[in-house]
């Protein structure tokens, strides 16, 4: 996945926005909520950053490829960066990217969730 393709599937989840900040990365909200992070890369690959559950979090930190986010992780935040692209695991960023925007929906107020439409279930 390169910065476009993901700007455009964080674009398509519901009740995101988008911003350009820290160090020209692209960052995606929910409810005016971090769930997702394109850039803070080391080369020059893509590198994504999202929010995990503990056990994702536990496997990932673990698996080639990635690693504990930068600047979340060290706070003891669930947070991981993908940097290194593989061209068969864009579905599982896909799924991790889904699972972040989620996972913080889910911290947001219910009257927010209810204003943006989200986790009626």
């Amino acid at each position: 996945m390169n910065y476009d393709q993901f700007n455009k599937f964080c674009g398509s989840l519901l009740a995101t926005t988008y911003v350009v900040q820290w160090g020209n990365s692209h960052v995606w909200k929910v409810g005016g909520k971090v769930f997702a992070i394109g850039g803070w890369a080391e080369n020059e690959q893509p590198a994504f950053v999202f929010k995990t559950s503990a056990l994702n979090f536990g496997f990932l930190k673990e698996s080639a490829g990635y690693k504990p986010a930068p600047y979340f992780a060290n706070r003891g935040m669930k947070w991981i960066q993908q940097f290194h692209r593989v061209e068969d695991k864009d579905d599982d960023l896909i799924y991790y990217l889904t699972e972040s925007h989620r996972l913080v929906s889910l911290g947001l107020t219910k009257k927010k969730q209810k204003e943006l439409g989200l986790n009626s279930r």
